[in-house]
């Protein structure tokens, strides 16, 4: 995915407000039936609807639920919370001051606690300035998320792109960046956390990962002993990399339990908090060539993760 081109394409941003109705759940997913080993929609009609929705992700305690939904080419994170084991409808977050302007907020990412969320965005003074992506955090006060603001050097940058971040247990930040130094042109890197909001000098994670084959999509769980990440291989798909002491092992493709779809891409991975299941995103473009700006549809889909762990023992 082209991340540097697509987002210069998307038009203005429009939250469109949605029901508050409870929606009932049997378990902490809002799904009444789990997934086996072959990949299935996620939350028919609750993520997946007649838009375009994808990469869905949890806080640590699963009360809360975040996901993009694209509507008229803007995208947009929505989140739902899980109050007395009923999940309500997802309602748009407001990122940004000015939500009448050109903007984006995508690919959110997490803290253990549940009070901080890291996602790609485009504040509208940089859209209306043809800005490259950075990374945003907003902070969640009185049980409402708050105005973004960008995270700053070194983690953003005037000059490159930066985006699919992933904060781990101890605070530190996992993204990808097309800055000088690295091994292809976008390479996976990891910033250390300093505390009060600041990071150390981003590290490339080394060679074993990165390669001149572009990472894209990029999940790290919160232990840092397992990665995840999309167009590292010849193969479509996602690949897997385990780490053994603090090297990150050469990747391994995953088999995601059926045949994939040349006509897909395929991103936005992610595991469960509880380890148990690997969700990830699929969009579809038609023509294929004309990537986000054609994109017709895109699904949210999870599939039982033993198959990934299983990984750890070849």
């Amino acid at each position: 995915m082209n991340i540097k081109h697509c987002f210069l394409l998307i038009p203005g941003l429009t939250l469109i407000l949605q029901s508050c109705k409870p929606t009932h759940s049997s378990n902490s997913y809002p799904h009444e039936k789990l997934p086996g080993n072959t990949p299935e929609l996620f939350a028919p009609s609750m993520v997946n609807t007649d838009h375009i929705e994808i990469n869905t992700v949890f806080n640590a305690t699963f009360t809360e639920l975040f996901f993009t939904r694209i509507i008229d080419g803007n995208f947009i994170i929505h989140h739902a919370e899980l109050i007395d084991g009923h999940w309500t409808a997802p309602q748009p977050i407001q990122m940004f001051a000015d939500q009448a302007s050109n903007s984006v907020a995508i690919d959110p990412s997490i803290t253990q606690d549940g009070n901080t969320m890291y996602f790609l965005g485009i504040s509208p003074e940089d859209r209306a300035n043809n800005a490259l992506p950075d990374i945003y955090r907003s902070q969640k006060i009185d049980d409402q998320w708050q105005i973004a603001s960008r995270v700053e050097y070194p983690i953003s940058t005037e000059t490159y792109a930066e985006s699919y971040p992933v904060v781990v247990a101890d605070g530190s930040l996992y993204f990808t960046s097309e800055r000088p130094g690295g091994l292809g042109k976008r390479d996976i890197y990891r910033a250390q956390y300093l505390g009060d909001g600041k990071f150390d000098t981003p590290e490339n994670i080394g060679p074993e990962v990165n390669s001149e084959k572009n990472a894209r999509g990029t999940y790290v769980s919160p232990d840092e002993s397992l990665l995840i990440t999309s167009g590292l291989t010849s193969e479509r798909g996602f690949d897997v990399s385990f780490k053994d002491g603090s090297k990150w092992q050469t990747p391994v493709h995953i088999d995601l339990g059926e045949p994939l779809d040349n006509d897909w891409i395929y991103f936005c991975p992610y595991m469960s908090p509880d380890g148990k299941y690997f969700f990830f995103s699929k969009r579809y473009s038609n023509p294929p060539e004309s990537g986000w700006k054609g994109v017709t549809k895109g699904e949210v889909y999870w599939v039982d993760a033993k198959n990934i762990w299983s990984l750890t023992r070849k």
